[in-house]
């Protein structure tokens, strides 16, 4: 029998800090006994035993410790005695170090931030350990690091940012996708006090925080979590992962146990934590196909991997609402997206295969014969179910310029990544993700012409942005068009797309955005995927009257050698065209996007 009541107990799991003293409470169903050991008792596991609870659970309250203390969890079993990281820490030494006892309290007074609407979104992906890694700066790849840069984003438009996994993992590099301790933040960023200071910083700037959580696996490798207490089944993983073929995965052998509820409700927490503890205004979940089938198709469902999506989504939205939940499939799942009450998943968006790639391959493809405008169409129009921002859209992300492939830049002229074609196509592609309907999203450096592929150990080249200053005024002219800062393209927020010209000889494709219709509200959005202008060419408008040229991608103030081809305003006047009643004569550079509107 216990010796102290249930309602005695500290709720919670981990290191719970109480006015007498700290709490533990570890799971660990296969262990005959266990103590907790550390900095507080001289890590001498006969002075802190735990108590048994039910389901496998053990209990101890240390009147001696307190915050900063070390400590770990010493296991007694059948197969012999372990020293476990608690699976809650939320803090480490190290991926292999102790665990230390963790205060969670911090200053968030005045924090009242609120991520924008979906339809007013513009996220920039970034890795913290490569974001800003110059010898001059003095928090070298760390979230403060990070800070340095917030008016650098304001100035750009940018106001969400979305961070790749930052969870404790095995090395000082990585990308972050082999997490050792998922609750503690990697020490190597500046550790979980510089998170908060970031993301504090970051609300005040008016930029959200979006999170890259990894639950599709853990580790591989530094896991304490393997075998935890000394049970497994066919030598795999013990209590927290699967014991059979389910296991399996592009990443090793270690997918958690969707079907298990201590593992389901551990993986709930952790997402959960971020929301709470750090105000991150939303999650973006890691290669959900492995989530929700064991081999990654649509032929081997994992039904306790869907169910458990749906409970982390429902949870979000009951108790925080308004924060934003992306899954990244890319497998072009429509249920995704839809509510779980629907039978859907219940994620707020998702990244977007079906866009990313004919964009890329439209603008990457050296010959303009082999260029489809048709493609080019159905990555515009194409969307999950009933709301054009239930996907995010973009050409460059961690995946698209790493693992064989390289910067848009790059893959269009190898040989020439920073000359003229890898300008203009570049910015082609930049230019769809920003003005077609979709959450858009860019990668660390691009609006730059960051070149070669994405690694953890090359920091981003911080002296191209003067380099190309130009193209960095394109990139924010464009996000300043998108989001309507000017109050005359409303339409670059709105639900509405028609795309009402395609010319595939002259590929030359025209689309018309908008959201309630009319004056300041109608953009018309002209590319020209052709290596010569067109000029005096003709296409419809959606009213009469004069259309503002309100961006050229062609201009020269956006670098020396374009060629400033003479676009000007349209004037739309009657005459049958595209399925309009008016239609204007335009003049377009060659790979070049021109905005109108009224």
């Amino acid at each position: 029998m216990d010796s102290e009541t249930t309602e005695t107990k500290i709720k919670g799991m981990g290191a719970i800090i109480h006015k007498d003293g700290v709490a533990f409470r570890v799971w660990a169903p296969h262990a005959q006994r266990v103590s907790v050991i550390g900095s507080f008792n001289g890590f001498d596991g006969g002075k802190n035993p735990m108590q048994p609870e039910e389901n496998g659970y053990w209990y101890a309250d240390v009147a001696d410790a307190h915050a900063g203390d070390e400590y770990r969890f010493l296991l007694y079993t059948p197969n012999g005695e372990f020293k476990r990281i608690d699976p809650y820490a939320r803090e480490v030494t190290s991926s292999v170090g102790n665990a230390i006892v963790h205060d969670t309290s911090f200053d968030w007074q005045g924090d009242d931030f609120k991520i924008a609407p979906w339809n007013e979104l513009v996220i920039y992906e970034l890795h913290v350990g490569t974001f800003n890694d110059e010898q001059d700066t003095n928090h070298k790849g760390k979230f403060a690091s990070i800070s340095e840069r917030l008016e650098y984003f304001k100035k750009l438009g940018i106001n969400a940012i979305q961070i790749m996994p930052i969870g404790e993992f095995a090395g000082d590099k990585s990308w972050g996708y082999n997490p050792s301790q998922i609750f503690a933040v990697d020490n190597d960023y500046g550790g979980y006090f510089e998170l908060k200071k970031f993301i504090k910083r970051a609300h005040q700037n008016n930029i959200a925080v979006i999170l890259d959580v990894v639950y599709n696996h853990f580790g591989p490798s530094d896991l304490d979590l393997w075998q935890f207490d000394g049970w497994s089944e066919n030598s795999r993983g013990g209590i927290y992962f699967y014991n059979n073929s389910k296991a399996i995965t592009p990443w090793g052998e270690t997918r958690p146990d969707y079907g298990r509820g201590e593992v389901r409700q551990y993986i709930l927490d952790n997402a959960l934590m971020w929301l709470e503890e750090y105000h991150i205004d939303g999650l973006r979940f890691d290669c959900t196909q492995f989530i929700r089938t064991v081999d990654g198709s649509e032929n081997d469902d994992l039904p306790e991997g869907w169910s458990l999506l749906q409970w982390i989504n429902e949870q979000i939205a009951q108790k925080y609402p308004g924060r934003i939940t992306i899954a990244e499939d890319l497998q072009n799942n429509k249920w995704l997206t839809k509510d779980s009450g629907a039978g859907g998943a219940g994620f707020a968006s998702q990244w977007d295969a079906m866009f990313v790639h004919p964009i890329r391959e439209a603008v990457i493809t050296p010959q303009d014969t082999q260029r489809s405008l048709s493609a080019i169409r159905d990555a515009i129009y194409y969307r999950y179910n009933d709301d054009a921002f239930d996907r995010v859209i973009y050409s460059e992300s961690h995946d698209e310029v790493a693992n064989g492939k390289a910067r848009v830049p790059q893959e269009i002229n190898p040989n020439d990544p920073k000359g003229w074609y890898a300008q203009k196509r570049s910015t082609l592609a930049a230019a769809m993700v920003l003005t077609a309907p979709g959450i858009p999203m860019l990668f660390q450096g691009q609006e730059f012409l960051e070149g070669g592929w994405f690694r953890d150990t090359v920091p981003v080249d911080w002296d191209q942005r003067e380099d190309f200053h130009g193209i960095v005024r394109l990139y924010r002219d464009l996000i300043r068009l998108r989001l309507n800062h000017e109050g005359f393209t409303r339409g670059l927020c709105g639900q509405f797309t028609q795309i009402y010209h395609l010319n595939d000889e002259r590929k030359v494709i025209a689309f018309h955005r908008w959201d309630k219709g009319g004056h300041s509200d109608d953009v018309v959005v002209v590319a020209n995927f052709f290596h010569e202008p067109q000029n005096n060419y003709v296409i419809g408008f959606p009213a009469e009257g004069t259309w503002k040229l309100r961006l050229n991608s062609d201009w020269r103030g956006y670098n020396d050698d374009f060629n400033d081809n003479p676009s000007a305003d349209a004037i739309a006047e009657s005459g049958n065209s595209d399925g309009f009643l008016w239609n204007g004569a335009i003049s377009i550079g060659a790979y070049s996007v021109l905005i109108f509107s009224q």
